[in-house]
């Protein structure tokens, strides 16, 4: 399924050259993406990928993003103001009137934070009871659940588990329990904390949920092991114009190639 069918960057760029975001697309400006089921942005530190997944984000208002930069909010906004997208359209060809109510933007700092927040048992408390709170308990039950064995035993578990399980580990999980059939997620270098094994799993995981369970991913990452596994369009952010690319031709993987060749003897 294709809920986000394409996305126009801003074709405006300001003369100054410290305004945000304009001068991290000037290159790309008023470039027009076109999504497929699983869509990559590809690029080098600095390309502007994670800050193109956070301008569609907020475009579509989508849970996740972050508000654009405070000191350049302004420009931020005319920016965005300046961009369009294109839904999909559903299964009698009538354009979508709305995205599916689960669909977010997943950073990789909300990955880490879950990792955090497993191994710190007041943040885990505080954040238990606020999700207790965000679903619609009061305050007085939202109090007396703090106090009740059903969350003691949920600290003690979770806490378990972090003795159980790595980092890497509890990443799994937590796409495990976030990633759902039927929803657009934009993600931010999924990879992170990830071991190549389970970057493969993941990327394999993703591929399910796109052709067999009507899911869409836009996902920013330079993991060859993501690159490599995907059944994605791949844009490079690094060429100009912008264009798209196979995975086996992109920078980052070529230099994991030569890196390997030149130790090739130690693994014969």
């Amino acid at each position: 399924m294709i809920y986000l069918r394409s996305f126009r960057l801003s074709d405006y760029t300001d003369r100054n050259p410290n305004i945000y975001p304009d001068h991290v697309f000037k290159s790309i400006a008023g470039e027009v993406l076109l999504f497929d089921r699983i869509t990559v942005l590809y690029g080098s530190n600095g390309s502007g990928k994670s800050t193109l997944l956070n301008s569609i984000a907020n475009k579509l208002n989508l849970a996740g993003a972050e508000r654009m930069s405070t000191g350049h909010s302004l420009y931020a906004q005319r920016f965005l103001e300046r961009c369009s997208y294109q839904l999909g359209e559903d299964t009698e060809e009538r354009e979508l009137r709305q995205l599916p109510e689960g669909s977010r933007y997943l950073k990789s700092e909300d990955i880490l934070y879950e990792i955090k927040k497993i191994q710190q048992a007041a943040v885990l408390r505080e954040s238990l009871l606020h999700e207790q709170l965000s679903q619609g308990v009061s305050k007085e039950e939202a109090r007396q659940y703090e106090q009740s064995y059903e969350l003691k035993k949920k600290l003690a578990n979770i806490q378990f588990a972090q003795e159980k399980y790595s980092n890497g580990e509890t990443s799994m999980q937590f796409f495990e329990e976030h990633l759902h059939p039927g929803q657009l997620y934009l993600l931010d270098e999924p990879e992170t904390s990830l071991s190549p094994s389970n970057q493969i799993k993941l990327a394999e995981h993703m591929n399910e949920l796109a052709r067999l369970l009507d899911s869409q991913f836009i996902i920013a990452t330079h993991s060859p092991f993501v690159l490599g596994t995907l059944h994605a369009k791949i844009y490079n952010l690094d060429t100009q114009p912008l264009r798209t690319a196979q995975w086996h031709e992109l920078d980052h993987v070529k230099f994991y190639v030569q890196f390997f060749d030149k130790h090739r003897r130690l693994f014969e």
